[in-house]
Protein backbone atom coordinates (compact mmCIF):
# COMPACT_ATOMS: atom_id res chain seq x y z
CA UNK A 1 0.00 0.00 0.00
CA UNK A 2 1.25 3.54 -0.26
CA UNK A 3 1.72 4.65 3.11
CA UNK A 4 1.82 8.52 1.73
CA UNK A 5 -1.67 8.00 0.19
CA UNK A 6 -3.96 10.37 2.54
CA UNK A 7 -7.86 10.49 2.03
CA UNK A 8 -9.81 12.64 4.69
CA UNK A 9 -13.52 12.04 5.11
CA UNK A 10 -16.30 14.85 5.59
CA UNK A 11 -17.89 13.60 8.48
CA UNK A 12 -21.89 14.87 7.18
CA UNK A 13 -24.56 13.98 9.24
CA UNK A 14 -28.08 13.81 8.56
CA UNK A 15 -27.63 17.39 8.67
CA UNK A 16 -30.43 20.02 7.96
CA UNK A 17 -31.11 19.93 4.49
CA UNK A 18 -32.78 23.79 3.77
CA UNK A 19 -34.17 22.61 0.19
CA UNK A 20 -37.66 22.22 -1.34
CA UNK A 21 -39.00 18.95 -1.90
CA UNK A 22 -41.19 18.14 -5.04
CA UNK A 23 -43.81 15.54 -5.57
CA UNK A 24 -43.65 13.40 -8.31
CA UNK A 25 -46.40 14.52 -10.31
CA UNK A 26 -45.67 17.86 -12.51
CA UNK A 27 -48.29 20.51 -13.15
CA UNK A 28 -50.54 18.45 -14.55
CA UNK A 29 -51.45 16.87 -11.85
CA UNK A 30 -50.34 13.70 -14.08
CA UNK A 31 -47.72 10.95 -12.90
CA UNK A 32 -44.92 10.15 -15.78
CA UNK A 33 -42.75 8.24 -13.06
CA UNK A 34 -42.08 6.69 -9.93
CA UNK A 35 -44.86 6.76 -6.84
CA UNK A 36 -48.05 7.11 -8.41
CA UNK A 37 -50.15 8.15 -5.15
CA UNK A 38 -52.49 5.08 -5.68
CA UNK A 39 -50.28 2.04 -4.30
CA UNK A 40 -48.63 1.61 -7.45
CA UNK A 41 -45.73 2.80 -9.23
CA UNK A 42 -44.41 3.83 -13.01
CA UNK A 43 -40.72 2.79 -14.17
CA UNK A 44 -38.49 4.47 -13.67
CA UNK A 45 -38.77 4.98 -9.99
CA UNK A 46 -35.86 7.76 -9.73
CA UNK A 47 -35.35 10.05 -13.03
CA UNK A 48 -32.03 11.34 -12.05
CA UNK A 49 -28.34 10.07 -12.67
CA UNK A 50 -28.05 7.27 -10.02
CA UNK A 51 -25.63 5.60 -11.93
CA UNK A 52 -24.60 1.48 -11.12
CA UNK A 53 -27.19 1.88 -8.01
CA UNK A 54 -26.74 -0.67 -5.30
CA UNK A 55 -28.88 -1.21 -2.55
CA UNK A 56 -29.62 -2.98 1.03
CA UNK A 57 -32.02 -3.31 3.54
CA UNK A 58 -31.54 -2.92 7.10
CA UNK A 59 -34.57 -3.52 9.58
CA UNK A 60 -37.58 -1.61 7.53
CA UNK A 61 -35.00 0.81 5.71
CA UNK A 62 -33.61 0.72 2.31
CA UNK A 63 -30.22 2.25 1.40
CA UNK A 64 -29.01 3.30 -1.77
CA UNK A 65 -25.22 4.17 -3.01
CA UNK A 66 -24.18 4.86 -6.69
CA UNK A 67 -21.18 6.21 -8.82
CA UNK A 68 -20.19 9.92 -8.35
CA UNK A 69 -17.26 9.59 -10.59
CA UNK A 70 -15.84 12.97 -10.28
CA UNK A 71 -18.32 14.77 -8.13
CA UNK A 72 -17.80 14.86 -4.73
CA UNK A 73 -18.82 13.37 -2.80
CA UNK A 74 -20.78 9.68 -3.41
CA UNK A 75 -24.60 10.46 -1.52
CA UNK A 76 -25.98 8.23 0.70
CA UNK A 77 -30.20 7.91 0.02
CA UNK A 78 -32.77 5.89 2.24
CA UNK A 79 -36.11 4.48 1.89
CA UNK A 80 -39.10 3.00 3.32
CA UNK A 81 -40.40 1.86 -0.20
CA UNK A 82 -37.78 1.56 -2.55
CA UNK A 83 -39.58 4.50 -4.38
CA UNK A 84 -39.68 7.18 -2.78
CA UNK A 85 -35.77 8.59 -1.74
CA UNK A 86 -34.02 10.95 0.34
CA UNK A 87 -30.64 11.91 0.82
CA UNK A 88 -29.06 11.12 3.91
CA UNK A 89 -25.29 11.75 3.74
CA UNK A 90 -22.54 11.92 1.87
CA UNK A 91 -19.29 9.52 2.08
CA UNK A 92 -15.74 11.95 1.47
CA UNK A 93 -15.77 15.35 0.16
CA UNK A 94 -12.44 14.94 -1.74
CA UNK A 95 -9.48 12.45 -3.05
CA UNK A 96 -6.18 13.94 -1.78
CA UNK A 97 -4.27 12.11 -4.63
CA UNK A 98 -2.34 13.46 -7.57
CA UNK A 99 -4.64 16.06 -10.07
CA UNK A 100 -7.80 16.02 -8.27
CA UNK A 101 -6.77 19.29 -7.22
CA UNK A 102 -6.38 20.67 -10.49
CA UNK A 103 -9.82 18.86 -12.59
CA UNK A 104 -7.53 16.42 -14.47
CA UNK A 105 -10.30 13.18 -13.45
CA UNK A 106 -13.34 13.77 -15.63
CA UNK A 107 -14.95 10.50 -15.64
CA UNK A 108 -12.56 8.84 -13.06
CA UNK A 109 -13.10 8.87 -9.66
CA UNK A 110 -15.66 6.31 -7.86
CA UNK A 111 -16.77 3.59 -10.11
CA UNK A 112 -19.57 1.04 -9.05
CA UNK A 113 -20.01 0.73 -5.10
CA UNK A 114 -21.21 -1.88 -3.36
CA UNK A 115 -23.65 -1.26 0.43
CA UNK A 116 -23.21 -3.84 2.79
CA UNK A 117 -24.31 -4.19 6.67
CA UNK A 118 -22.15 -6.54 8.72
CA UNK A 119 -21.73 -7.03 12.67
CA UNK A 120 -22.65 -3.43 13.36
CA UNK A 121 -21.21 -1.20 10.76
CA UNK A 122 -22.61 -0.44 7.28
CA UNK A 123 -19.75 -0.77 4.37
CA UNK A 124 -19.12 0.79 1.31
CA UNK A 125 -16.50 -0.29 -1.26
CA UNK A 126 -15.94 1.13 -4.35
CA UNK A 127 -12.79 1.34 -6.85
CA UNK A 128 -11.17 4.10 -8.50
CA UNK A 129 -10.09 3.26 -12.30
CA UNK A 130 -6.57 5.12 -11.45
CA UNK A 131 -5.52 4.62 -7.50
CA UNK A 132 -6.99 1.54 -6.24
CA UNK A 133 -9.73 -0.24 -4.04
CA UNK A 134 -11.28 2.32 -1.35
CA UNK A 135 -13.83 1.65 1.81
CA UNK A 136 -15.30 3.43 4.41
CA UNK A 137 -18.02 2.37 7.58
CA UNK A 138 -20.57 3.85 9.72
CA UNK A 139 -22.64 2.90 12.47
CA UNK A 140 -25.05 5.26 11.01
CA UNK A 141 -25.72 5.03 7.12
CA UNK A 142 -26.38 9.27 7.80
CA UNK A 143 -22.75 9.35 9.21
CA UNK A 144 -20.45 10.15 10.38
CA UNK A 145 -18.29 7.95 7.94
CA UNK A 146 -15.30 6.92 8.13
CA UNK A 147 -12.06 8.03 6.36
CA UNK A 148 -11.92 6.33 3.05
CA UNK A 149 -9.22 3.33 3.60
CA UNK A 150 -6.99 2.99 0.98
CA UNK A 151 -7.69 -1.37 1.13
CA UNK A 152 -5.23 -1.65 -2.36
CA UNK A 153 -3.42 0.84 -4.14
CA UNK A 154 -3.03 0.09 -8.11
CA UNK A 155 -5.06 1.04 -11.19
CA UNK A 156 -7.13 -1.12 -13.14
CA UNK A 157 -9.86 -2.42 -10.95
CA UNK A 158 -13.65 -1.54 -10.88
CA UNK A 159 -16.77 -2.71 -9.15
CA UNK A 160 -15.74 -4.56 -5.68
CA UNK A 161 -18.14 -5.95 -3.41
CA UNK A 162 -17.86 -7.46 -0.21
CA UNK A 163 -19.23 -10.56 1.03
CA UNK A 164 -18.93 -11.94 4.72
CA UNK A 165 -20.04 -15.84 4.44
CA UNK A 166 -21.85 -17.60 7.55
CA UNK A 167 -18.59 -19.14 8.88
CA UNK A 168 -16.92 -15.39 9.26
CA UNK A 169 -14.55 -15.89 6.33
CA UNK A 170 -14.82 -12.45 4.08
CA UNK A 171 -14.87 -12.51 0.62
CA UNK A 172 -14.32 -9.45 -1.99
CA UNK A 173 -15.46 -9.62 -5.93
CA UNK A 174 -14.39 -7.34 -8.41
CA UNK A 175 -13.64 -7.05 -12.20
CA UNK A 176 -10.79 -5.17 -14.14
CA UNK A 177 -11.16 -1.91 -16.24
CA UNK A 178 -12.97 -3.16 -19.56
CA UNK A 179 -15.41 -5.10 -17.58
CA UNK A 180 -14.05 -8.94 -16.71
CA UNK A 181 -12.85 -11.19 -15.63
CA UNK A 182 -14.74 -11.74 -11.96
CA UNK A 183 -12.19 -12.36 -9.59
CA UNK A 184 -13.03 -13.26 -6.05
CA UNK A 185 -10.33 -12.61 -2.75
CA UNK A 186 -10.35 -13.88 0.92
CA UNK A 187 -10.88 -10.89 2.88
CA UNK A 188 -9.81 -9.97 6.26
CA UNK A 189 -12.95 -9.77 8.93
CA UNK A 190 -12.63 -5.79 9.06
CA UNK A 191 -12.57 -5.35 5.32
CA UNK A 192 -9.44 -3.63 5.44
CA UNK A 193 -7.12 -6.10 3.84
CA UNK A 194 -7.17 -8.52 0.85
CA UNK A 195 -5.66 -12.10 1.70
CA UNK A 196 -4.32 -12.96 -1.39
CA UNK A 197 -4.31 -12.37 -5.14
CA UNK A 198 -7.40 -13.83 -6.35
CA UNK A 199 -9.53 -16.47 -8.09
CA UNK A 200 -10.68 -16.20 -11.51
CA UNK A 201 -14.21 -17.62 -11.08
CA UNK A 202 -15.98 -16.45 -14.17
CA UNK A 203 -15.64 -14.84 -17.84
CA UNK A 204 -18.16 -13.49 -19.93
CA UNK A 205 -19.16 -10.78 -22.48
CA UNK A 206 -18.53 -7.67 -20.93
CA UNK A 207 -18.83 -9.07 -17.15
CA UNK A 208 -19.13 -6.56 -14.62
CA UNK A 209 -21.20 -5.33 -11.45
CA UNK A 210 -20.41 -8.44 -9.32
CA UNK A 211 -23.06 -8.24 -6.37
CA UNK A 212 -22.61 -11.57 -4.35
CA UNK A 213 -25.52 -13.18 -2.65
CA UNK A 214 -25.64 -16.43 -0.30
CA UNK A 215 -29.17 -18.61 -0.18
CA UNK A 216 -30.58 -22.29 0.01
CA UNK A 217 -26.67 -23.13 0.31
CA UNK A 218 -25.57 -21.37 -3.12
CA UNK A 219 -23.25 -18.57 -3.53
CA UNK A 220 -24.93 -16.31 -6.12
CA UNK A 221 -23.10 -13.23 -8.27
CA UNK A 222 -25.43 -10.95 -9.64
CA UNK A 223 -23.73 -9.24 -12.63
CA UNK A 224 -24.45 -6.88 -15.52
CA UNK A 225 -23.18 -8.35 -19.17
CA UNK A 226 -23.44 -6.92 -23.06
CA UNK A 227 -22.62 -3.71 -22.27
CA UNK A 228 -23.68 -0.16 -20.71
CA UNK A 229 -26.36 0.64 -23.09
CA UNK A 230 -27.61 -2.89 -24.37
CA UNK A 231 -26.84 -5.85 -22.05
CA UNK A 232 -28.35 -7.83 -20.01
CA UNK A 233 -28.34 -8.86 -16.05
CA UNK A 234 -26.80 -12.66 -15.27
CA UNK A 235 -27.13 -15.06 -12.66
CA UNK A 236 -23.94 -17.03 -11.73
CA UNK A 237 -25.15 -19.66 -8.97
CA UNK A 238 -23.12 -22.50 -7.18
CA UNK A 239 -22.34 -24.69 -4.21
CA UNK A 240 -18.96 -23.15 -3.49
CA UNK A 241 -18.24 -19.34 -3.83
CA UNK A 242 -14.76 -20.33 -6.01
CA UNK A 243 -17.46 -22.09 -8.87
CA UNK A 244 -18.09 -24.02 -10.85
CA UNK A 245 -20.70 -21.43 -11.72
CA UNK A 246 -24.03 -22.02 -13.92
CA UNK A 247 -25.14 -19.51 -15.77
CA UNK A 248 -27.95 -17.89 -16.60
CA UNK A 249 -29.78 -14.86 -17.91
CA UNK A 250 -32.76 -13.40 -16.39
CA UNK A 251 -33.41 -9.71 -17.07
CA UNK A 252 -33.10 -8.54 -20.73
CA UNK A 253 -35.07 -5.31 -23.27
CA UNK A 254 -36.87 -8.35 -24.94
CA UNK A 255 -39.96 -6.67 -26.04
CA UNK A 256 -40.06 -3.79 -24.23
CA UNK A 257 -38.19 0.18 -25.03
CA UNK A 258 -36.13 0.12 -21.98
CA UNK A 259 -32.56 -0.56 -22.64
CA UNK A 260 -29.68 -2.27 -21.14
CA UNK A 261 -31.61 -2.97 -18.16
CA UNK A 262 -29.00 -3.95 -15.97
CA UNK A 263 -26.43 -3.78 -12.85
CA UNK A 264 -28.03 -3.41 -9.76
CA UNK A 265 -29.12 -5.10 -6.61
CA UNK A 266 -31.23 -8.32 -5.19
CA UNK A 267 -32.96 -6.86 -2.19
CA UNK A 268 -35.85 -8.24 -0.12
CA UNK A 269 -38.40 -6.76 1.73
CA UNK A 270 -39.49 -7.36 5.46
CA UNK A 271 -42.71 -9.24 4.17
CA UNK A 272 -40.67 -11.43 1.82
CA UNK A 273 -40.79 -10.03 -1.31
CA UNK A 274 -37.95 -9.77 -3.79
CA UNK A 275 -36.98 -6.97 -5.85
CA UNK A 276 -34.21 -5.91 -8.64
CA UNK A 277 -33.05 -2.26 -8.57
CA UNK A 278 -31.20 -1.69 -11.71
CA UNK A 279 -30.16 1.52 -14.27
CA UNK A 280 -31.20 2.45 -17.80
CA UNK A 281 -28.48 4.78 -19.82
CA UNK A 282 -30.84 7.61 -21.31
CA UNK A 283 -28.48 9.49 -23.14
CA UNK A 284 -28.71 13.30 -21.21
CA UNK A 285 -30.49 11.84 -18.03
CA UNK A 286 -27.94 9.66 -17.69
CA UNK A 287 -28.70 5.92 -15.82
CA UNK A 288 -31.92 6.22 -14.09
CA UNK A 289 -33.10 4.00 -11.79
CA UNK A 290 -35.99 0.95 -12.52
CA UNK A 291 -37.79 -1.21 -10.07
CA UNK A 292 -38.26 -4.83 -10.93
CA UNK A 293 -40.58 -7.50 -9.19
CA UNK A 294 -38.90 -10.62 -8.45
CA UNK A 295 -39.31 -14.26 -7.19
CA UNK A 296 -37.96 -17.42 -7.21
CA UNK A 297 -38.21 -20.65 -8.94
CA UNK A 298 -35.66 -23.66 -8.19
CA UNK A 299 -33.32 -21.73 -6.93
CA UNK A 300 -33.05 -19.23 -9.66
CA UNK A 301 -34.00 -15.58 -9.64
CA UNK A 302 -37.30 -14.47 -11.93
CA UNK A 303 -37.04 -10.62 -12.86
CA UNK A 304 -39.52 -8.57 -14.32
CA UNK A 305 -42.13 -9.93 -16.70
CA UNK A 306 -41.98 -12.71 -19.56
CA UNK A 307 -43.70 -10.81 -22.25
CA UNK A 308 -42.12 -12.57 -25.32
CA UNK A 309 -42.29 -16.25 -23.50
CA UNK A 310 -38.73 -17.07 -24.53
CA UNK A 311 -38.04 -17.72 -20.71
CA UNK A 312 -36.11 -14.36 -20.10
CA UNK A 313 -37.74 -11.36 -17.27
CA UNK A 314 -37.81 -8.21 -19.15
CA UNK A 315 -38.59 -4.90 -17.44
CA UNK A 316 -42.47 -4.08 -16.14
CA UNK A 317 -43.63 -0.60 -17.15
CA UNK A 318 -46.07 0.05 -13.65
CA UNK A 319 -46.16 -2.12 -10.76
CA UNK A 320 -47.78 -2.49 -7.44
CA UNK A 321 -45.19 -1.13 -4.80
CA UNK A 322 -43.23 -3.24 -2.16
CA UNK A 323 -45.48 -3.62 1.08
CA UNK A 324 -44.70 -1.36 3.87
CA UNK A 325 -45.10 -0.81 7.40
CA UNK A 326 -46.64 2.64 7.06
CA UNK A 327 -48.24 4.64 4.46
CA UNK A 328 -45.73 6.16 2.36
CA UNK A 329 -46.59 9.31 0.11
CA UNK A 330 -44.78 10.56 -3.04
CA UNK A 331 -41.94 12.47 -2.76
CA UNK A 332 -38.40 13.46 -4.01
CA UNK A 333 -34.90 13.50 -3.32
CA UNK A 334 -34.33 17.44 -2.68
CA UNK A 335 -33.25 19.76 -4.94
CA UNK A 336 -34.30 23.55 -4.95
CA UNK A 337 -32.31 25.61 -2.01
CA UNK A 338 -32.39 28.67 -0.43
CA UNK A 339 -29.10 28.35 1.10
CA UNK A 340 -30.37 29.30 4.53
CA UNK A 341 -28.89 26.20 6.64
CA UNK A 342 -25.77 25.98 8.28
CA UNK A 343 -24.92 23.07 5.98
CA UNK A 344 -24.79 22.39 2.03
CA UNK A 345 -27.74 20.54 0.73
CA UNK A 346 -26.78 16.98 0.20
CA UNK A 347 -27.85 17.43 -3.19
CA UNK A 348 -24.98 19.54 -3.94
CA UNK A 349 -21.64 18.19 -5.31
CA UNK A 350 -18.59 19.70 -6.25
CA UNK A 351 -17.21 19.29 -9.42
CA UNK A 352 -13.39 17.35 -8.18
CA UNK A 353 -11.97 18.80 -5.17
CA UNK A 354 -13.38 21.90 -3.50
CA UNK A 355 -10.84 24.65 -2.28
CA UNK A 356 -12.69 24.98 1.16
CA UNK A 357 -12.17 28.15 2.54
CA UNK A 358 -13.47 29.89 -1.13
CA UNK A 359 -17.39 28.79 -0.49
CA UNK A 360 -19.60 29.79 2.37
CA UNK A 361 -23.13 29.83 3.23
CA UNK A 362 -22.70 32.53 6.59
CA UNK A 363 -20.74 35.71 4.81
CA UNK A 364 -24.53 36.86 3.08
CA UNK A 365 -27.80 35.18 5.20
CA UNK A 366 -29.97 33.44 2.48
CA UNK A 367 -26.55 33.63 -0.57
CA UNK A 368 -24.03 30.61 -1.58
CA UNK A 369 -20.66 32.92 -1.86
CA UNK A 370 -18.25 31.72 -4.53
CA UNK A 371 -14.79 33.31 -4.14
CA UNK A 372 -13.34 33.81 -8.21
CA UNK A 373 -10.20 31.38 -8.26
CA UNK A 374 -8.37 32.27 -11.13
CA UNK A 375 -9.02 29.62 -14.18
CA UNK A 376 -8.58 29.79 -17.77
CA UNK A 377 -11.63 28.17 -18.67
CA UNK A 378 -14.64 26.19 -17.16
CA UNK A 379 -13.64 22.97 -17.03
CA UNK A 380 -10.15 24.29 -15.21
CA UNK A 381 -12.60 26.29 -12.26
CA UNK A 382 -12.87 25.01 -8.91
CA UNK A 383 -15.50 24.60 -6.59
CA UNK A 384 -18.21 24.48 -9.63
CA UNK A 385 -21.07 23.05 -7.64
CA UNK A 386 -23.65 20.81 -9.12
CA UNK A 387 -26.23 18.79 -8.79
CA UNK A 388 -28.09 15.26 -10.75
CA UNK A 389 -30.86 16.43 -13.49
CA UNK A 390 -33.91 15.14 -12.00
CA UNK A 391 -37.64 14.30 -14.52
CA UNK A 392 -38.09 14.00 -18.22
CA UNK A 393 -38.51 18.50 -17.94
CA UNK A 394 -38.39 20.95 -16.14
CA UNK A 395 -36.21 23.75 -14.65
CA UNK A 396 -33.66 25.30 -12.70
CA UNK A 397 -33.60 28.94 -11.60
CA UNK A 398 -30.94 31.13 -9.91
CA UNK A 399 -30.62 34.81 -8.46
CA UNK A 400 -26.98 36.41 -9.09
CA UNK A 401 -25.92 39.11 -7.39
CA UNK A 402 -23.64 41.01 -8.80
CA UNK A 403 -22.75 43.75 -6.75
CA UNK A 404 -19.01 42.06 -5.93
CA UNK A 405 -17.94 40.42 -9.33
CA UNK A 406 -14.28 41.44 -9.93
CA UNK A 407 -12.28 42.88 -13.07
CA UNK A 408 -11.72 39.28 -15.35
CA UNK A 409 -14.46 37.86 -13.31
CA UNK A 410 -17.26 35.26 -15.25
CA UNK A 411 -19.86 33.63 -12.71
CA UNK A 412 -23.39 32.39 -14.05
CA UNK A 413 -25.46 28.52 -14.49
CA UNK A 414 -23.91 26.02 -16.56
CA UNK A 415 -25.00 22.88 -18.70
CA UNK A 416 -22.77 20.05 -17.75
CA UNK A 417 -22.93 17.19 -20.23
CA UNK A 418 -20.79 15.73 -22.95
CA UNK A 419 -19.63 19.55 -23.35
CA UNK A 420 -20.22 22.60 -20.81
CA UNK A 421 -22.45 25.48 -21.43
CA UNK A 422 -22.59 28.37 -19.23
CA UNK A 423 -24.93 31.42 -19.00
CA UNK A 424 -23.39 33.47 -17.06
CA UNK A 425 -21.86 37.45 -16.83
CA UNK A 426 -18.76 38.46 -17.71
CA UNK A 427 -17.13 41.71 -16.29
CA UNK A 428 -14.59 42.38 -18.94
CA UNK A 429 -12.59 46.32 -19.47
CA UNK A 430 -15.44 47.65 -16.75
CA UNK A 431 -18.35 46.61 -18.86
CA UNK A 432 -20.85 43.78 -17.86
CA UNK A 433 -22.37 41.36 -20.20
CA UNK A 434 -24.47 38.66 -20.61
CA UNK A 435 -23.32 35.52 -22.77
CA UNK A 436 -24.17 31.84 -23.65
CA UNK A 437 -21.65 30.10 -24.51
CA UNK A 438 -20.16 26.52 -25.18
CA UNK A 439 -16.75 25.19 -23.91
CA UNK A 440 -15.15 29.26 -23.76
CA UNK A 441 -17.03 29.97 -27.05
CA UNK A 442 -19.09 32.76 -27.30
CA UNK A 443 -22.52 31.70 -29.19
CA UNK A 444 -24.70 34.88 -27.90
CA UNK A 445 -24.04 37.77 -25.91
CA UNK A 446 -25.50 41.22 -24.79
CA UNK A 447 -24.84 44.16 -22.70
CA UNK A 448 -26.28 44.35 -18.86
CA UNK A 449 -26.83 46.86 -16.80
CA UNK A 450 -28.17 45.49 -13.77
CA UNK A 451 -27.03 44.48 -10.10
CA UNK A 452 -28.91 41.29 -9.69
CA UNK A 453 -29.87 38.59 -12.41
CA UNK A 454 -32.04 35.19 -12.34
CA UNK A 455 -30.81 32.62 -14.47
CA UNK A 456 -33.20 29.24 -15.74
CA UNK A 457 -32.24 26.64 -17.70
CA UNK A 458 -35.22 24.71 -19.05
CA UNK A 459 -34.66 21.13 -19.98
CA UNK A 460 -37.02 18.39 -22.02
CA UNK A 461 -35.69 15.17 -22.44
CA UNK A 462 -37.99 13.55 -25.17
CA UNK A 463 -36.88 16.82 -27.67
CA UNK A 464 -33.68 16.41 -25.97
CA UNK A 465 -32.79 20.07 -25.95
CA UNK A 466 -31.57 22.30 -23.20
CA UNK A 467 -32.22 26.20 -23.06
CA UNK A 468 -30.76 29.23 -20.94
CA UNK A 469 -32.80 32.50 -20.12
CA UNK A 470 -32.82 35.34 -18.25
CA UNK A 471 -34.87 37.76 -16.30
CA UNK A 472 -34.19 41.42 -14.71
CA UNK A 473 -36.91 41.53 -12.06
CA UNK A 474 -37.73 37.53 -11.52
CA UNK A 475 -40.68 37.22 -13.25
CA UNK A 476 -40.39 38.30 -17.04
CA UNK A 477 -37.59 35.59 -18.87
CA UNK A 478 -36.02 36.23 -22.27
CA UNK A 479 -33.87 33.42 -24.34
CA UNK A 480 -30.10 33.64 -23.94
CA UNK A 481 -29.32 32.69 -27.41
CA UNK A 482 -30.57 29.39 -29.17
CA UNK A 483 -31.98 26.16 -27.45
CA UNK A 484 -29.00 23.74 -27.56
CA UNK A 485 -28.56 19.95 -26.92
CA UNK A 486 -26.50 18.24 -24.20
CA UNK A 487 -25.30 14.58 -24.04
CA UNK A 488 -24.01 11.88 -22.07
CA UNK A 489 -20.74 12.24 -20.96
CA UNK A 490 -17.67 11.55 -18.44
CA UNK A 491 -20.37 8.95 -17.38
CA UNK A 492 -22.91 11.08 -15.94
CA UNK A 493 -25.52 12.60 -17.53
CA UNK A 494 -26.17 16.08 -17.94
CA UNK A 495 -26.40 18.39 -14.86
CA UNK A 496 -26.77 21.91 -13.79
CA UNK A 497 -24.15 23.60 -11.86
CA UNK A 498 -23.49 27.16 -10.67
CA UNK A 499 -19.89 28.29 -11.47
CA UNK A 500 -17.24 31.80 -10.12
CA UNK A 501 -13.57 32.08 -11.82
CA UNK A 502 -11.67 34.87 -12.78
CA UNK A 503 -9.19 34.24 -15.77
CA UNK A 504 -6.80 37.19 -14.35
CA UNK A 505 -6.64 36.51 -11.31
CA UNK A 506 -8.59 35.32 -7.58
CA UNK A 507 -10.34 38.19 -7.60
CA UNK A 508 -14.65 38.77 -6.85
CA UNK A 509 -17.23 37.01 -5.40
CA UNK A 510 -20.68 35.52 -6.57
CA UNK A 511 -23.42 35.38 -4.01
CA UNK A 512 -26.40 33.28 -5.35
CA UNK A 513 -29.70 32.61 -3.81
CA UNK A 514 -32.94 31.00 -3.85
CA UNK A 515 -31.66 28.06 -6.27
CA UNK A 516 -35.52 26.87 -7.45
CA UNK A 517 -36.22 23.13 -8.98
CA UNK A 518 -39.41 22.95 -11.12
CA UNK A 519 -40.76 19.56 -12.16
CA UNK A 520 -42.48 19.23 -15.54
CA UNK A 521 -42.92 15.93 -16.58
Amino acid sequence: MNTKLKINCFPILAAIVVAVSSCVSGPSGETAWGDTGDGHYINPVLVADYSDPDVIRHGDKYYMVASDFHFMGMQVLESDDLVNWKLISQIYDRFDLPGWDENEHYGRGSWAPAIRYHDGLFYVYFCTPDEGLFMSTAKDPAGPWAPLHCVKSLAGWEDPCPFWDEDGQAYLGHSRVGAGPIIIHKMSPDGKTLLDEGVTVYEGPTAEGTKIHKLNGFYYLSIPEGGVRGGWQTILRSKDIYGPYERKIVLETGSTQINGPHQGAIVDTPFGEWWFVHFQQRDALGRIVHLQPMTWEEDWPVMGEDYDGNGVGEPVASWTKPKTKKTVKPFLPASSDNFKGGTLGLQWQFNHNPVDGKWSLSEKKGNLALHALQSDSFKKAHNTLSQKLMGFSGSYTVCLDLKHLAEGQHAGMACMGSVNYTAGIRLENGSTTLSLEKEGEILASTAFDKSKIWLRMTFEDEAKVFGFSYSKDGKDYIPIGESFENHFGHWKGARPALFSYNEKAAEGTAFFSDFVYRLDK
